[in-house]
C-alpha cells in the first residue's frame, strides 16, 4: 500500500497528475481541492494517497490533506459510490461544507453534484451520517488560490472544460458553467473553481 508520495509534478491535467518521485514518474487523480492547494507550485509536495484496485487496473488517488483522504476513503464504502463519484463530491465541496451538508440534511446541496442523484442523496446522508461520527473530520483547509501560468487562452478553456467533464459534467452543462468566464481564461484552475462555484449554488 502507497500512503504518501513526495516530488515534482511533471505533469498536471485535472482531474490527473503525474509526480516525479526519485525518477518514477506516479500517476495520480486528485479533486480539485488538492489542485488549487498546489497552486502552481514548481517545488517538492507531498500528497497523501490511496490505492483503489479495480478487476481492471490499480489506481492512485492524491490528496492534499489528510481530511480529504479520510472523506474519499469513508465515501467509497458507501453503495454505489465508487472513486470518481467521490472526487467528483471532493471537488465540488470543500470537506466542512460536507459535513455541514450531511448534518444539514441537504439533500438539495447533493444532488446539485453530477451523478448524484436523489437516491444516491439520500443514502449518502442515511450512511456518511453515522461514519462522520467516528472519523473526528475536521474542516478543510481553504483552498491557495491559483496562479496565473501564462497558458493561452484557448488551451485554459479547453483544459477546463476537459477538467469538468472527466468529473461527471455532461458537455452541455459543462459550457453552460463556463459561459462567461473568458475574463478568467489565462488559468484553467481559477476558471474550474469559479465553474464548481456556480454549480454548488445553481
Amino acid at each position: 500500500m502507497i500512503g504518501r508520495l513526495r516530488g515534482h509534478i511533471v505533469e498536471k491535467q485535472p482531474p490527473r497528475l503525474v509526480l516525479d518521485v526519485g525518477g518514477v514518474g506516479y500517476e495520480l487523480e486528485a479533486p480539485m481541492s488538492t489542485f488549487f492547494t498546489l497552486g502552481q507550485s514548481s517545488g517538492e509536495v507531498t500528497l497523501l494517497t490511496q490505492m483503489v484496485v479495480r478487476e481492471d487496473a490499480l489506481l492512485l488517488y492524491g490528496f492534499a490533506s489528510a481530511d480529504e483522504r479520510s472523506l474519499f476513503r469513508e465515501l467509497i464504502k458507501v453503495s454505489g459510490v465508487g472513486a470518481k463519484l467521490a472526487l467528483t463530491v471532493l471537488s465540488g465541496m470543500s470537506v466542512a461544507d460536507f459535513v455541514a451538508t450531511i448534518e444539514a440534511d441537504d439533500a438539495a446541496r447533493l444532488t446539485g453534484l453530477p451523478g448524484v442523484g436523489k437516491k444516491t442523496a439520500a443514502r449518502l446522508l442515511v450512511e456518511m451520517r453515522d461514519k462522520l461520527s467516528g472519523t473526528g473530520l475536521a474542516p478543510a483547509l481553504s483552498p491557495t488560490p491559483a496562479a496565473a501560468d501564462g497558458t493561452a487562452a484557448g488551451n485554459a478553456i479547453d483544459d477546463a472544460r476537459h477538467a469538468l467533464m472527466a468529473l461527471g459534467y455532461k458537455p452541455a452543462e459543462a459550457d453552460r458553467l463556463m459561459r462567461g468566464l473568458d475574463d478568467e481564461a489565462d488559468d484553467s484552475e481559477a476558471l474550474i473553481r469559479e465553474a464548481l462555484r456556480r454549480a454548488v449554488r445553481s
